[in-house]
């Protein structure tokens, strides 16, 4: 879901990534539609590689959505423009509440928010309908040994020898 989506440094909102060019690459705003270069100068964050650090681990965005959409029952997060930065840790601590209050800052919990809503809006917050990260994570080739009950072996999947091209002859 979130792997194409990216967060790009100086930029407000959130890109789709369209293409790929020579310099960098094409990506449309979320909410716009509107299309522009992101060169390779840019800092870009694809959202499925963020996270939010807490007190002992870093807590991946997607489990961060995941609960807001659960709280807010599968509404927007209505967060007032003027409210406090004690409003906005207070609403965030029922997130997450072991987050590491020294390295996340009130600007990076708006920004969860506004994130947040910007999908949702595009409907790109289908929790119902996802297949387990297990399952996702299966390999699909046709080589693939699947283990039995019987044999109570992990799966092993079996690798097709690379080509390699023949060593060209000294001349």
């Amino acid at each position: 879901m979130l792997k194409e989506i990216l967060a790009i440094s100086g930029q407000s909102g959130l890109w789709k990534l369209v293409s790929q060019t020579k310099n960098g690459i094409i990506v449309e705003n979320l909410d716009s539609k509107k299309r522009i270069p992101a060169y390779h100068t840019s800092k870009v964050s694809a959202l499925e590689d963020i996270a939010i650090y807490t007190e002992d681990k870093e807590v991946p965005l997607k489990d961060v959505f995941k609960k807001i959409y659960e709280i807010e029952n599968k509404e927007e997060v209505v967060m007032k423009k003027d409210a406090s930065n004690d409003d906005v840790k207070k609403y965030f601590v029922t997130i997450l509440p072991d987050y590491d209050k020294d390295r996340v800052y009130v600007s990076d919990m708006k920004k969860v928010f506004v994130w947040y809503n910007i999908l949702l809006k595009q409907n790109l917050m289908n929790f119902e309908n996802e297949v387990s990260s297990e399952v996702a994570e299966t390999p699909k080739t046709v080589d693939a040994e699947v283990a039995t009950e019987e044999n109570n072996e992990k799966p092993v999947v079996a690798k097709k020898p690379k080509k390699t091209a023949a060593p060209k002859k000294a001349e």
